[in-house]
């Protein structure tokens, strides 16, 4: 039985007639920027197949995302305007800039523009009231277009005024971008090929706790590393030395899971060896020991090659697998063998793969297996609460939207 039952009750982009008709779609143009300048242009990349299909079907697109927190006021250091310039590179026409997304001079910039033309709007959380979902708002948003498309799944568990309220007073759809995130993911939630393997790291358990707790339910393993490991070694008991751990709940929840997934049937594994050092800083000495036994001044801060061993014979036995998190600290090559050697492994499993949250994405490009995985999410957050199976305001939106 499918989980997602309403993944295929959404109605597409593809099935709209727009010709000459004002588009406003929500994107997820949250980007790495690094003095003014875009790091990683992936998700806008990943937003060009819709803005394409509107601008053949001479629609008149007005673009809207937020980038970062600005919290409610203009920063000069969080506009989209490098962005416009980028997707105007990626779409090899013109893109014009909305210094603004409501007001008189946004409504006449958009009554002004053609067919054909695409716009992109000023960053939609320099104004508080995007994430509050004011009503005043989103009914201001809404009057820049006749019909709604959301393409940005990395927001739709958000139930802000640019994702959700617009929905409300226009119809709406789904573009392609959230069309193939939805029925990429449902696939691990509806008879997923087994078996099914979940990675799992990352710092804390208590942000990922939903998640695990779905998954126990869903995989018939799980793998875990990062951070979050050495606070199931303590909650089972294990010496951790300095190894960050979630103290108090953290380990109370760790012990959850565990007695979760022992009920589920799901195998729970944890590291039998780390690599530790004295501090997380590149050029220190370092050391493999048992997971469960490091020193006091020690701390785990990447998988060991007993571990990753481990680990990789369980990928090569998947048919389905879905990584969230980093093995331990990849940024920092000294720690950065772990993770390397699980995304290699992922990457050479000819089953059905996902990578869900920026962490894990990012190491999948640093490591030159992108390419080679069968569905990369553009939306960590997002993809995490569907598999948890909670609401999704954004698709919600588009559900009971006016059609």
């Amino acid at each position: 039985m499918t989980s997602a039952p309403w993944v295929n009750e959404l109605p597409s982009v593809a099935g709209e007639q727009l010709a000459g008709k004002r588009v406003l779609v929500r994107v997820d143009f949250n980007v790495p920027m690094s003095d003014g300048q875009i790091t990683d242009d992936t998700r806008i990349a990943a937003a060009i197949p819709t803005i394409e299909h509107l601008v053949r079907q001479d629609a008149t697109v007005v673009l809207m995302s937020h980038l970062g927190r600005p919290k409610g006021e203009p920063s000069a250091e969080l506009s989209l305007r490098p962005i416009a310039d980028r997707l105007s590179e990626l779409l090899e026409r013109p893109v014009g800039f909305v210094d603004d997304c409501v007001g008189d001079a946004v409504e006449a910039a958009v009554l002004d523009a053609q067919p054909g033309d695409v716009l992109l709007l000023e960053n939609t959380r320099f104004h508080a009231e995007d994430t509050a979902n004011d009503p005043d708002f989103a009914r201001q948003l809404a009057r820049l277009g006749d019909v709604f498309v959301n393409d940005a799944f990395g927001t739709v568990h958000r139930a802000n005024a640019s994702t959700a309220g617009v929905a409300k007073y226009i119809p709406a759809v789904t573009g392609f971008l959230l069309e193939a995130e939805l029925q990429q993911l449902g696939q691990l939630l509806d008879d997923p090929s087994r078996p099914f393997v979940t990675l799992v790291g990352g710092l804390k358990v208590s942000d990922k706790i939903g998640v695990l707790e779905s998954l126990v339910t869903l995989c018939d393993e799980i793998l875990v590393g990062g951070a979050m490991a050495f606070t199931f070694i303590k909650a089972k008991g294990g010496d951790v030395g300095g190894s960050y751990v979630e103290d108090g709940e953290g380990v109370e929840l760790a012990r959850r899971i565990i007695e979760l997934a022992d009920e589920e049937g799901c195998t729970l594994l944890l590291p039998v060896d780390a690599v530790v050092a004295e501090a997380l800083q590149e050029g220190l000495d370092t050391d493999v020991v048992a997971a469960d036994r490091i020193p006091a001044d020690r701390m785990g801060l990447d998988i060991g090659p007993r571990t990753r061993m481990l680990y990789e014979a369980h990928i090569r036995d998947a048919h389905t697998i879905f990584w969230n998190g980093p093995m331990g600290v990849f940024e920092i090559p000294d720690f950065a063998e772990g993770t390397q050697a699980i995304a290699e492994a992922i990457a050479d499993n000819p089953g059905f793969t996902v990578i869900g949250g920026g962490d894990s994405v990012a190491a999948a490009h640093q490591f030159n297996v992108a390419d080679k995985i069968g569905h990369i999410s553009t939306g960590g957050g997002a993809s995490l609460a569907l598999l948890e199976g909670h609401p999704l305001p954004g698709i919600e939106a588009i559900l009971e939207a006016p059609q």
